[in-house]
């Protein structure tokens, strides 16, 4: 073979050992490359509903809060501090139930499921167990019995237990009643059970005799229209053999003889035959739906204590009594108020807690003036016994039913609370974390709240039936501006001439006309004049279905608050491209389409989609003429898949998209990128998810969210952000919107590195230090400022070689790099604008955030570097100005380069050439403290050397005196060492170093040019910076000739 031929066969096998390197090297898939990012936590700390608590005797200042929708919460200090200890093991975080054995407390149960079944209440998953006061948990069973209600644990034996569940709400299934286990939850046994429509709701034991339980069975479910309390099912049991045999107690002499409904059980832990039960009933007395009766002798016989309705309303809601350890004569009923008694009931007293809608108790059995007690605003602990209460504002579980977003920057993020109202607040902030109470809007706690496009202080809110705010918060003007002015609170809906939702009851603007909103009842109601005059642009676009628009509530009492109005509309869209396209859809499954602006519809519900069914979402498409998405759910009937559709043609024909979307999980809401029509996201019952292929196929994208139900989703293009409403975590907010954007056309092999772009990032003030900069707790997550840079490394990374980021400017020229860290750990979010956070590194994705600075000059050793203005700051390199920059990423001989925009803040209108004069006087002032700094450094060595040789007697000459004393006055006019407290320059004066520190301060404040005396200020300062560092510099010489 000759020489070229062996040259060329080499070639040729080097080549096809590429690309079959290549062709076998894996891609990895998107849910690896979003592994980086991060879901923000923006609150409001505003609680949501609890259902249950409880606590530890021995130790008082610890209690457990259950939440209806968002997970088990743990305070060790009374209540000032909330912690969650769920998220990381629960695939369901809507609780009913939690319960500590008393005789070890370190073992916990929870029950999931909503307990106080209301029409937006959570269905749940079983049961979880923790053995270690809550570290830790780990799934127990009765994954199907989808309400736990109660959890009792023997005093004794904390592997025994009993289990109240009270089973499907929207439809008859076997898996309810009570349950039992001796094992700690391994295996269960149903010791208590009616039928497949009858739960069990309380249980009550004797705490002197556990093998005494006592059950309450409630027979009741619900229809989106309606809610039944009661029936034959509906009694109350007492087992003496630990549930082996159970006698039915409901007709012993004293109790209702009418039909039951829900039942409240406690037994007296000082005297176990005393129980109580607060009954929902048919009775004899007109207005009185039951009673609180007490019995002396274990359930035998029974005495009518009181019939007031303050403790027998809204049975299904409330309906719970709980005993004081010691004092059976003392008892606690939660109600939309809270009551107290100290005669076994006879008489009740109000206790003030912060919120109202009260469920859970728990009183401390060694201290009863200690308790705990949750309502829907939240859990809140007393040491007074009920005279004073710990703060709600401090626990992010609020249940918000949807998102709205404005344009400002940066945006606001809107949206009304379960029984807490209206609020808003921005989504980012100059300092510290956004705050835990958000700003009251005018509305009510459900619904939309909308700000006006252009006028974003100007909102519209929704209250309860016809009630409708228009507020103007710059003059604090809110005004009534209903749709239709008539109040018929309490009616049926067939009595009323237009139906209006609870949450379900749409606002939207037109996209390109700022004075057309849109209303949904079960017809389309138009404003152009901000709400003094309504306009009906449609047919009822309902079913209209008579029978199923009567009052709610039964066999006992009605319960008619407007949350079962049905037929109505539960979503509206206008198509991005034009005003005149818009679509409806009801929450009785109907879908319909006008394409001229309410002149005509036509009816295009997906055929596929059955007849029984919510419409959650319409998203038509930002760029696609014909395309929709739509989203319906249908867990009111008992039916928890998702559904989700799609049409190319305005409705012609529709696709179900669902590849991907679990089974169990119902769809809230579909959104699509504006910027990328392939990009989706999906809200559902317990998490969000994302499509990059138009909804062919779905992904998760929980990320560190929660399980938690995601009610909305909105996007923020402008600001590239995704925003999620959710029923009992709050608000959360996803920075990385160009990130994803990227996915659909990004080829990562696993065994090679990969650069992402980074996203559009902004020049803000960000305060950092002093007093409020930094993030207080119970506070939301703030936008860390900054460029994040995602990039991939090969699965073999190791470590062992450098990995470097590198930032140039548009004309190539380097600003900064960094050579990362080379151990391989989990990366964890950073935040902040100080100096560039790094990210440890591992394989797989990485995220680095730069803080869009030059390199930070030389510092001074020892000097002390305080937050306070009087004293030094550290050297910050300025920020860049605006403008298109480079990152490149350089590993193992592989390099890849990728731009980025960096914008000024919006609201902002500095030039380009007055943001030049800043960065320029700010890159001098930066260069002189280095001269400076390097300077410093050589004479305080030079001086430390000097000392040494003095002090040993190695050269006692009046030449290293001279050099000495020389050293040591230059240094001191240059910088004042003694200063090492942060108020420290309040004794000491700062000298030269901390003046430059404080000009800098003062010129880097704000993003405007400098003023004339700043820059009057600035030459000073360098002047004396350099001569300065000339005598510094003549010391050196002198200390060393002195040494030499």
């Amino acid at each position: 073979m000759s020489m070229s031929s062996r040259v060329l066969h080499v070639l040729l096998a080097a080549a096809l050992s590429l690309v079959v390197s290549a062709a076998c090297a894996a891609t990895v898939p998107a849910n690896e490359l979003t592994s980086a990012l991060h879901w923000r936590s923006v609150g409001p700390y505003l609680g949501g509903r609890v259902t249950s608590v409880a606590g530890v005797a021995a130790q008082p200042s610890l209690y457990y809060a259950a939440y209806a929708g968002g997970g088990v919460w743990k305070t060790e200090d009374y209540g000032h501090n909330w912690k969650n200890i769920s998220d990381k093991y629960f695939r369901n975080n809507n609780i009913g139930a939690i319960a500590v054995a008393p005789s070890n407390p370190d073992i916990i149960y929870a029950g999931t499921g909503d307990s106080a079944p209301r029409n937006t209440f959570l269905t749940g998953e079983g049961m979880y167990k923790s053995t270690d006061a809550g570290k830790t948990w780990a799934f127990i069973g009765l994954g199907n019995t989808h309400i736990i209600s109660w959890i009792l644990v023997d005093p004794r034996n904390p592997d025994v237990l009993y289990v109240a569940a009270l089973g499907h709400f929207y439809g008859p299934n076997p898996e309810r009643g009570v349950f039992k286990s001796t094992d700690g939850g391994k295996t269960w046994n149903k010791v208590l059970y009616v039928n497949d429509e009858t739960g069990a709701i309380t249980m009550a034991m004797d705490p002197a005799n556990p093998q005494v339980v006592y059950a309450a069975m409630w027979e009741a479910y619900r229809r989106p229209w309606t809610l039944s309390s009661g029936g034959p099912g509906s009694d109350i049991y007492k087992t003496t053999d630990g549930g082996a045999h159970w006698v039915n107690i409901t007709h012993n002499q004293g109790l209702p003889t009418g039909i039951f409904g829900k039942v409240g059980l406690a037994v007296a832990p000082g005297a176990p035959n005393v129980v109580y039960a607060l009954v929902q009933a048919k009775t004899s007395v007109p207005g009185k739906p039951g009673g609180l009766f007490r019995s002396d002798n274990g359930g035998q016989t029974w005495t009518l204590m009181n019939n007031s309705l303050d403790i027998t309303q809204r049975a299904f809601y409330y309906a719970r009594v709980f005993v004081d350890p010691k004092d059976a004569d003392t008892i606690y009923l939660p109600n939309a108020d809270v009551f107290v008694s100290h005669d076994a009931g006879k008489t009740i007293s109000k206790l003030k807690p912060p919120h109202g809608d009260n469920h859970a108790f728990w009183i401390n059995p060694d201290h009863p003036q200690i308790l705990i007690e949750g309502n829907d605003g939240g859990a809140t602990v007393s040491l007074d016994g009920g005279k004073t209460w710990s703060t709600e504002d401090n626990q992010p579980t609020g249940q918000f039913y949807h998102a709205n977003l404005d344009n400002q920057f940066p945006f606001r993020i809107y949206g009304a609370q379960q029984d807490r109202g209206s609020v808003y607040a921005p989504s980012a902030v100059p300092a510290g974390g956004i705050p835990a109470v958000w700003r009251s809007v005018k509305g009510g706690e459900a619904s939309w709240v909308v700000p006006t496009p252009g006028q974003p202080w100007i909102t519209y809110g929704s209250g309860y039936y016809t009630q409708e705010w228009r507020e103007d918060r710059r003059t604090g003007l809110a005004t009534q501006v209903p749709a239709w002015g008539q109040w018929n609170f309490g009616s049926a809906a067939t009595e009323t001439k237009y139906r209006f939702g609870w949450w379900y009851h749409p606002k939207v603007f037109a996209p390109h006309n700022p004075k057309e909103l849109l209303l949904g009842a079960n017809v389309v109601f138009e404003t152009l004049d901000q709400g003094v005059h309504w306009k009906v642009i449609s047919p009822d676009l309902t079913r209209n279905d008579k029978s199923r628009q009567q009052r709610p509530g039964g066999p006992i009492s009605a319960d008619v608050t407007g949350e079962e109005v049905f037929g109505t509309l539960s979503s509206i869209a206008f198509s991005p491209l034009s005003d005149k396209v818009i679509w409806t859809g009801s929450d009785d499954g109907l879908v319909h389409l006008t394409t001229d602006a309410g002149g005509h519809w036509q009816g295009v519900r997906p055929p596929q989609l059955p007849a029984s069914s919510t419409i959650t979402s319409i998203e038509p498409s930002h760029s696609k003429e014909g395309t929709v998405y739509v989203s319906a759910s249908r867990y009111q009937w008992d039916d928890f898949h998702p559904y989700v559709y799609k049409t190319t043609d305005s409705g012609s024909h529709w696709t179900a998209i669902t590849t991907g979307l679990p089974a169990d999980q119902y769809v809230e809401s579909v959104r699509e990128d504006p910027n990328d029509p392939s990009l989706l996201f999906a809200g559902t019952s317990a998490t969000v998810y994302m499509s990059l292929d138009g909804g062919a196929h779905w992904q998760p994208l929980s990320l560190n969210l929660p399980a938690v139900r995601v009610t909305d989703i909105e996007i923020q293009p402008e600001q590239h952000a995704v925003v999620l409403s959710t029923f009992g975590r709050a608000f959360w907010v996803l920075d990385n919107l160009q990130f994803l954007e990227q996915l659909s056309a990004a080829r990562v092999a696993s065994d090679a590195p990969y650069l992402f772009k980074p996203q559009q990032t902004w020049l803000v003030t960000r305060r950092t230090s002093g007093f409020g900069a930094q993030a207080a707790p119970n506070t939301g997550e703030n936008l860390p400022p900054g460029a994040a840079v995602f990039f991939h490394l090969p699965a073999d990374y190791n470590g062992r070689q450098p990995v470097q980021l590198s930032f140039a400017d548009a004309s190539g020229k380097e600003i900064r790099s960094f050579t990362l860290p080379q151990q391989p750990k989990a990366t964890k979010p950073t935040s902040g604008e100080g100096a560039a956070k790094v990210a440890e590194l591992h394989p797989g994705m990485n995220r680095f955030l730069w803080n869009l600075r030059y390199p930070d000059a030389v510092d001074v050793k020892g000097i002390y570097e305080s937050p306070h203005s009087q004293g030094a700051r550290p050297p910050v390199g300025p920020q860049v100005v605006p403008g298109t920059y480079y990152v490149q990423l350089s590993y193992a001989g592989h390099t890849q380069r990728q731009p980025f925009v960096v914008k000024l803040d919006p609201r902002l209108g500095t030039t380009p050439a007055q943001l030049q004069q800043r960065f320029d006087l700010l890159m001098q002032l930066r260069d002189s403290m280095g001269e400076l700094g390097t300077a410093l450094n050589q004479a305080l060595d030079a001086r430390s050397e000097l000392e040494h040789a003095v002090a040993g007697k190695h050269d006692s000459s009046n030449a290293a005196a001279q050099a000495l004393a020389g050293l040591n006055r230059d240094i001191d006019e240059m910088v004042n060492l003694r200063i090492q407290s942060d108020e420290g320059a309040l004794v000491y004066a700062g000298k030269l170093r901390a003046r430059l520190s404080w000009l800098v301060d003062t010129v880097s404040a704000s993003f405007v040019a400098p003023t004339p005396a700043m820059v009057d200020a600035a030459d000073t300062y360098m002047s004396q910076e350099r001569e300065g560092v000339a005598r510094l510099h003549a010391d050196v010489a002198g200390a060393r000739a002195a040494l030499h």
